[in-house]
Order: structure tokens, then sequence, then C-alpha cells
């Protein structure tokens, strides 16, 4: 039973990982429209690969500050 166990969990890995990544392609998605908006409403027009960058830092951090785990202090 060892090894179907650990078949198991390898499976659970790997849809646990494509569910993430579609997770964050779906965040970089959103980052873009909102730094399309916000870049309008401020009254710029910025070139698609600045905003490309932009999203990609912010979607970036937030992936990384969302899987950090949180520390607290006794």
């Amino acid at each position: 039973m060892g090894f179907l166990d650990s078949f198991g969990v390898l499976v659970s890995s790997i849809i646990a990982s494509i569910v993430l990544l579609v997770f964050a392609i779906i965040s970089y998605f959103i980052t873009v429209f909102i730094v399309q908006m916000g870049a309008g409403l401020a009254g710029y027009s910025p070139s698609g690969d600045f905003v490309a960058l932009s999203a990609a830092i912010l979607a970036t951090g937030a992936i990384v500050a969302g899987s950090t785990p949180v520390v607290v202090a006794e």
C-alpha cells in the first residue's frame, strides 16, 4: 500500500500545482486590468510593456506574500 499512497500524494501535488498556476495567471490578468484602469484614471497612457512589467511585479509580490508563513512571536 505504500506505493499507492505515494502515487496519490504525487497526483494531488500535481493537481495543486496546476490549480496554483491557474490562479497565478488569473491574478496576473486582473492586475493588468487594474494597472490599465489606474493609469487611465490618473491621465497616463503607458505602453503595453510597462503595464505588463508592473502587473508582473505586483502579481509576483502578492503571490510571494500570500505564500509566506506568518510567524507570531509569543
